[in-house]
């Protein structure tokens, strides 16, 4: 498909800068994809539409504040990496503000205690880079480091808390699942006590959150393969809750390939750590979800095409328009779909 099928128009000021003071203050749009009709409420309403019996699966990754900021020591030029993958102990592959002068060899002092080499060049601005440090690397990180936001928020952030969702565990993304921002531990003892399910798998989130889609057509674009877990206490619970058909609900589109990866390739829930690379668009045919609960995705993204597969593209657009009258705030920090 033509990528400019996923196109849309929007105000840059619907670019949400900063989360919501209240996490589930934010603004829902209920949208039942059979009946083709939607409800402007807030999130804190999401509990209206849950059932007993309903299973939320979220992804609990963790994001470390991986965006470094140092001097070239041959130059004193001012760089920026983002860590995305480790690829062996103290190396990993780095997005790289200002690549050009980052050289096979090329030193980087970030602080006193941190300091990077160059090791290889690739494509993109990617460079992989060897850290040199004094004490425990994560640590570090949490001193010196910033939350690896997306190019479109230019504010930074009063706390890093607020780019984590309340149930993060896992370490090792370079970008938060934002659907989960909006919820609330209080909101999660609402549902339980409903008899909602909420079980937890993890996938690390990586480089394509991070690279927007350059091909014309989708069939010429390749998603990089991320890491994930199901467990076997999650993957017999999601396969009680198939065979009794009651609501398996993904929140957010992380815990949407999850799910779909795992499920396309062995016919059923099973218990595995392993990488997947799989691309959901439209023609796709959903076999492991019921329901989803996103944000407002960016025009022509991995992601807008993969809500589309899953209420077809027209009524995702005209979902999309009409957020846009209404003025719903877009992406990271905006608001959220419940689409069922």
């Amino acid at each position: 498909m033509d990528i400019e099928l996923f196109n849309y128009n929007l105000p840059i000021e619907l670019i949400a800068q900063s989360p919501a003071d209240k996490r589930d203050n934010s603004r829902l749009l209920v949208i039942n994809k059979s009946t083709k009709t939607y409800e402007d409420k807030h999130f804190f309403d999401i509990i209206d539409y849950l059932k007993p019996g309903d299973v939320i699966v979220r992804n609990n990754t963790k994001v470390l504040p991986v965006r470094l900021f140092g001097i070239k020591e041959e130059t004193n030029a001012k760089v920026e990496v983002l860590l995305l993958k480790e690829i062996k102990k103290d190396t990993y592959e780095c997005l790289c503000g200002n690549a050009r002068v980052i050289k096979v060899g090329s030193k980087i002092k970030f602080s006193k205690r941190l300091s990077g080499e160059c090791l290889q060049i690739k494509d993109e601005g990617i460079r992989v880079i060897h850290f040199i440090y004094e004490g425990i690397f994560i640590e570090i990180l949490e001193e010196i480091g910033h939350m690896p936001l997306p190019p479109y928020i230019k504010k930074q952030l009063v706390s890093n808390d607020r780019y984590q969702t309340v149930y993060a565990k896992v370490i090792g993304s370079a970008a938060a699942p934002t659907a989960g921002f909006h919820f609330t531990e209080e909101l999660f003892k609402k549902m339980k006590k409903k008899g909602v399910e909420v079980l937890d798998v993890t996938l690390q989130i990586g480089l394509d959150t991070f690279r927007p889609v350059k091909v014309k057509d989708t069939k010429d674009h390749h998603m990089h393969s991320e890491y994930y877990e199901i467990t076997k206490e999650v993957a017999d619970k999601l396969n009680r809750a198939k065979q009794e058909k009651r609501r398996i609900i993904a929140l957010g589109t992380t815990s949407t390939r999850t799910l779909e990866a795992n499920f396309t390739k062995y016919k059923r829930f099973t218990a595995t750590k392993e990488n997947t690379d799989i691309f959901i668009y439209p023609s796709y045919k959903f076999k492991a979800i019921d329901a989803l609960i996103t944000n407002f995705h960016l025009p022509k993204s991995t992601l807008i095409m993969l809500v589309s597969a899953f209420m077809t593209r027209e009524f995702t657009l005209n979902c999309y328009e009409h957020a846009v009258k209404n003025k719903y705030r877009f992406f990271s920090f905006g608001d959220a779909c419940f689409i069922f």
